[in-house]
């Protein structure tokens, strides 16, 4: 395929932000074998390993724990080549806007940070929890220490047999959240002889449940680093600084960011906050053309804005809830979906259980099963995700009516508390 194909160039952004971006059209199969030898890097001769989400929050919690072990990276080779991705954005290259940096290659001084330090580092989503557990389980030295960090398997099956394998070799196995657990899976978690703490959704991100969990005289840094944290990953958005921390986890590699905020905290230095800043210019005019472009629908008791495009989902949804919606769906080229809600729309959760996601009742993902060829992703394009936009709308009218019926059938049995609810 002809790169100007997949490379934004002279493109309108109308246009670009349609497609998905470059690393969607990189074959599996090489990403995998290259995630592969990372991983075997990452995990040999290391004496604990931690999986967590590769956001603002797991890797908060990651750059906590390599603090207790004494086993941070030097900060200064990362922010020396921050500098010079700055500048060479600043001579003409354009910015990602919603795109993580371009950081590993084969000149890449830093290509080898991954194998760095003795606290190995793996980022993993919700539904590769199965497979950093397997590469732990094939790398590792007996009697390690394994973390796992801002991360809710959806069923216990799946992991099943790479935990229980990694139990009986590990020293220990911590598992720190704060997502919306099922009572069996976390009781077969706990059994299985893993310490798992999980926090309360509504009052703590994860990296606050790891400050609380790990034997460390943490100084207030730390501390201070969890309360931002939290503030953009609950949404909560009273701090500014925590749209800096969630912009620049998604931008830098996972070593960078976790050697930066381990070095600094939330007090960035100057060169990682004007490369934030050379990145939202795009980032914002990426949200306003998704804010535009939505589309809004009754649901039931519900006003639901549905858009699409490459976009930070986050600040998009913000900006609809801000129009009147109760609840926003964000529909990504790539084919998965963000699902927001807000104070009057508590279900995102159940309506991303009914097309193959999961997450938080505000805040929920979802990949809906409807792509079986080339040809879906061409149609998901070019009628900017009609398919997939169809079927969240129908799991949103499902839950709408097993809520409407949850509610006649309380008002029916007990009207006292119908009406106190009400």
């Amino acid at each position: 395929m002809d790169d100007d194909l997949i490379d934004a160039g002279d493109s309108p952004r109308s246009r670009y932000t349609k497609l998905p971006g470059k690393g969607f059209f990189y074959p599996d199969s090489l990403d995998d074998e290259r995630a592969e030898r990372r991983a075997r890097e990452t995990i040999e001769g290391c004496e604990a390993i931690v999986i967590a989400d590769g956001d603002a929050d797991g890797l908060a919690c990651a750059a906590m724990i390599r603090e207790t072990y004494d086993a941070a990276l030097d900060v200064a080779p990362f922010v020396d080549a921050i500098a010079a991705r700055l500048e060479g954005e600043s001579e003409g290259d354009e910015g990602a806007g919603d795109e993580p940096a371009e950081t590993d290659s084969d000149e890449d001084p830093l290509d080898d940070a991954h194998a760095q330090s003795p606290v190995g580092l793996l980022s993993a989503g919700p539904y590769s929890i199965d497979t950093a557990l397997e590469r732990v389980e094939a790398y590792a030295d007996d009697g390690i220490d394994l973390f796992v960090c801002d991360l809710c398997p959806d069923d216990y099956e799946w992991i099943a047999e790479p935990l229980e394998a990694l139990a009986e070799s590990s020293d220990a196995i911590r598992w720190f959240d704060h997502h919306q657990w099922d009572d069996a899976t976390a009781a077969a978690v706990r059994e299985a002889g893993v310490d798992l703490v999980v926090g309360d959704s509504d009052e703590e991100c994860t990296a606050d449940v790891t400050l609380r969990s790990l034997d460390h005289a943490f100084d207030d840094r730390w501390a201070e680093l969890a309360e931002v944290t939290r503030d953009h990953d609950l949404w909560i958005k009273e701090d500014p600084r925590s749209d800096d921390l969630a912009d620049y986890s998604y931008w830098a590699g996972a070593e960078e960011y976790a050697a930066v905020i381990g070095a600094y905290g939330v007090d960035l230095p100057e060169t990682v906050r004007s490369f934030v800043e050379d990145r939202r210019v795009e980032k914002e005019a990426r949200i306003d053309l998704a804010v535009d472009r939505a589309v809004t629908h009754e649901v039931g008791d519900w006003r639901v804005a549905v858009t699409y495009g490459r976009c930070s989902q986050n600040e998009v949804a913000e900006g609809l809830r801000e129009a009147g919606a109760d609840a926003a769906v964000v529909v990504k080229p790539a084919g998965s979906a963000s699902i927001r809600g807000s104070d009057d729309f508590r279900h995102a959760h159940e309506v991303a259980g009914r097309v193959n996601g999961g997450g938080h009742p505000q805040a929920a993902g979802c990949k809906p099963d409807i792509y079986d060829d080339m040809l879906d992703y061409a149609h998901h394009w070019s009628t900017e995700g009609q398919a997939c936009k169809r079927v969240i709308l129908a799991a949103f009218e499902a839950v709408a009516e097993a809520v409407e019926a949850e509610e006649v059938e309380t008002e029916e049995s007990d009207p006292d508390e119908a009406e106190a609810a009400e």
